[in-house]
């Protein structure tokens, strides 16, 4: 029986098992949902079992469980290991959802749900080919399964277990589908992934809000005064300010930015999709460019004060922002995160306090394309899409990627399915049907080809 016939066969019940998985609100950033976390790694082992793996458990870390499974077909055999996360982003704004965000929902050939795509849907898809090969009498390696519950948070609790648990965790190469591709009909495999640094600034007056008629003008509005603060970190031509940010940035050959140019990539399009008119980056460096190879800066949010319904007059005691930093290979995230906490406590005027709280951090990562494993991945996605993959660079950060490298000495494979209008970490997260199954297809495909 062939995957594409298995998965037609299957239809209901791998729905019926993939929603059983989203309904659970499993969001890592919320401190009362460690109930609903430990449900989901239940049901992970639990689906896992019926998949075919030996053995699956729950083991404990400093934060949140993992989840782990294994089947050895035979210890001479190479091991790949599948690395998933069962934890999502908070679905608010919920008012912006059309449908519940835990309520999956099918619309037009879709998935709508928060972790559709990130990364209860991806890790689904690994899960699912896996079983295939099982149950079909096709598995020619050993598999190990971990799926953790703090990705996105940061990983923080994942290094110690790996250290921890280097035997257990051993394999010969080690599957990620936690990234996207160009577009459904342009394949390509995440090839390196940017670092990440990310803080709490908390700007303080008076010690206690103060009406702005009395006190306005003789008094520090904290919200005036960050402003101020972040306005300073970057200039008019999106190049950050702060002394000495740029200093390891890996100088990217003229060969690579040729290849750069070469991927499809539609200007336009990208616009219309986001509904702007412009777009906005560090000055001699395309939109490509300023998504995978440069790094950033930016606000992720900002608060204080009033914000109510009608108005009320008052100067805060306090002003709020989360700051972020997308980091490129050679920049260290303990580095940046001092060089940017020192800069912000330098520039911060007299008459305010600042604090500023260093909340999660990852290196960056680059991927060989000219190792045996990603060989296979390149042929499995060309025997899958019937195109060649084109070789990228993405944006984003996943934390556990270069600690697996570090602790258990394996280059991870990025072998992703999402896209960029899947909108991941927003509302009306969405992952296409026919992708789930291209997907599985691609790691049916990879393992027959690595298994060679």
């Amino acid at each position: 029986m062939e995957i594409k016939e298995y998965i037609k066969e299957n239809e209901n019940r791998f729905f019926e098992e993939l929603f059983s998985l989203i309904r659970i609100p499993s969001v890592s950033s919320h401190s009362d949902k460690k109930a609903e976390l430990m449900q989901c790694a239940e049901q992970w082992k639990k689906l896992l079992l019926e998949a075919g793996v030996d053995k699956a458990e729950i083991l404990p870390t400093k934060g949140n469980p993992v989840v782990f499974a294994s089947k050895t077909t035979d210890p001479k055999l190479p091991t790949v290991m599948v690395y998933g996360h069962y934890d999502v982003m908070p679905a608010e704004p919920l008012e912006l959802w059309d449908s519940p965000p835990f309520e999956p929902e099918i619309r037009d050939g879709k998935v709508y749900a928060r972790g559709a795509d990130d990364d209860k849907g991806q890790s689904f898809l690994q899960a699912k080919a896996f079983e295939y090969l099982v149950k079909t009498n096709q598995l020619k390696c050993n598999v190990k399964f971990i799926l953790e519950g703090e990705e996105e948070i940061g990983s923080p609790s994942l290094e110690d277990f790996c250290k921890k648990n280097k035997k257990l965790l051993a394999c010969d190469t080690i599957l990620v589908s936690d990234t996207s591709m160009l577009a459904a009909d342009k394949p390509s495999i995440t090839t390196g992934l940017r670092g990440l640094a990310y803080w709490e600034i908390e700007v303080t007056s008076a010690n206690r809000d103060l009406h702005s008629g009395i006190f306005g003008g003789a008094v520090a509005n904290p919200i005036n005064e960050l402003a101020k603060i972040l306005a300073q970190l970057t200039d008019n031509e999106g190049k950050i300010t702060i002394p000495h940010f740029y200093d390891d940035v890996e100088k990217i050959s003229k060969k690579e930015r040729d290849l750069i140019r070469q991927i499809p990539f539609d200007e336009k399009e990208y616009m219309e999709n986001l509904n702007i008119n412009y777009l906005y980056g560090e000055k001699g460096y395309s939109t490509i460019e300023r998504t995978g190879i440069r790094p950033t800066l930016d606000v992720c949010g900002i608060w204080g004060g009033y914000t109510g319904e009608g108005s009320k007059t008052v100067l805060p005691s306090k002003a709020y922002a989360k700051l972020s930093a997308r980091l490129v290979p050679n920049q260290k995230y303990e580095k940046i995160a001092k060089l940017v906490e020192k800069h912000l406590v330098k520039i911060a005027p007299k008459h305010i306090g600042i604090k500023v709280s260093r909340l999660h951090g990852a290196e960056s990562y680059v991927c060989p394309i000219d190792s045996a494993e990603y060989i296979a991945a390149e042929k499995a996605y060309e025997k899958a899409f019937a195109k060649k993959p084109l070789p990228v660079r993405r944006g984003g950060s996943i934390g556990v990627v270069p600690v697996f490298e570090k602790v258990l000495g394996v280059k991870p494979i990025l072998m992703g399915f999402g896209l960029e209008s899947n909108a991941i970490h927003s509302p009306n997260e969405n992952f296409s049907i026919e992708l789930y199954e291209k997907g599985m297809e691609t790691i049916v495909e990879f393992y027959r080809e690595y298994c060679k």
